[in-house]
């Protein structure tokens, strides 16, 4: 197959919440893939000490920091870049945030945080690159969602109900805009290593009982994301759309 098919060069690529973390690994993955990235974040500080990191590796990088869940913002961000004669041909809905709280323990502010900020935000922003892919016949997004788009575990409700919706947002976004060029997939990342499950890297009782469940017996690192984000963002699944690919060593797998 030639490599030609996963090349990324002469696009450009937005990914939410890429100044650490999975975002991160994912939008150098794009970038040393040929793209032209640009880092999202909601720290500008964050955001601008990412960019010179990539700068300085010899990648094409730009930055904007605007909160994923602030509508007027994200609406502001996408007129930037109309301005600019940026033209968004890849989107990665990377940001979110975990909760860790027992149902009948949790505020309804708190739920609603959750789910804005993991699933309410791949919708708006997604949109917003739709309004400018469906003129130009093409386009990729791919949404992040994971292992509780598919399975629930105690205390993380709202992130579980979120990452469900990514599952089928995603399906939305294929059934609607699949006429105008445009892909939409999502990527399902298992137990990663993450700032997000530090407190669960360190604790054994959770660690012995994930090693007896996942067949490849480790966590997974964010940069074995890179894979199946590039081939989604890239012409190698140009007839693929509404799927979701796990990466989670094996764990949906098992019984």
């Amino acid at each position: 197959m030639s490599q030609a098919l996963f090349d990324l060069s002469g696009r450009t690529a937005l990914v939410t919440g890429s100044s650490r973390g999975l975002g991160r690994a994912i939008v150098e993955g794009l970038a040393k893939a040929g793209a032209r990235t640009i880092v999202n974040g909601v720290d500008p500080a964050r955001v601008e000490t990412a960019v010179a990191e990539m700068r300085a590796a010899g990648h094409a990088a730009d930055g904007v920091a605007f909160d994923v869940t602030d509508e007027p913002a994200v609406v502001d961000a996408f007129a930037g870049f109309d301005a600019a004669g940026t033209a968004i041909d890849i989107l990665i809905n990377n940001a979110g945030i975990q909760l860790r709280k027992p149902l009948v323990e949790l505020s309804s502010a708190e739920w609603r945080k959750v789910v804005e900020t993991n699933l309410t935000s791949a919708f708006i922003i997604g949109r917003e690159a739709a309004k400018r892919m469906i003129p130009r016949k093409r386009g990729k997004i791919v949404n992040i969602g994971s292992l509780a788009s598919e399975l629930a575990r105690p205390t993380i409700a709202p992130y579980t109900a979120a990452k469900g919706g990514i599952k089928n947002l995603t399906r939305s976004m294929a059934v609607e805009w699949a006429a105008s060029g445009i892909q939409a997939n999502a990527i399902g990342p298992g137990y990663m290593l993450t700032d997000m499950n530090e407190a669960l890297v360190k604790n054994p009782d959770f660690n012995n009982w994930l090693m007896s469940r996942i067949p490849s017996k480790r966590w997974g690192r964010p940069d074995e994301l890179v894979g199946a984000a590039v081939f989604l963002a890239s012409s190698a699944s140009d007839y693929v759309n509404g799927q979701i690919i796990y990466v989670d060593g094996g764990m949906l797998a098992a019984m």
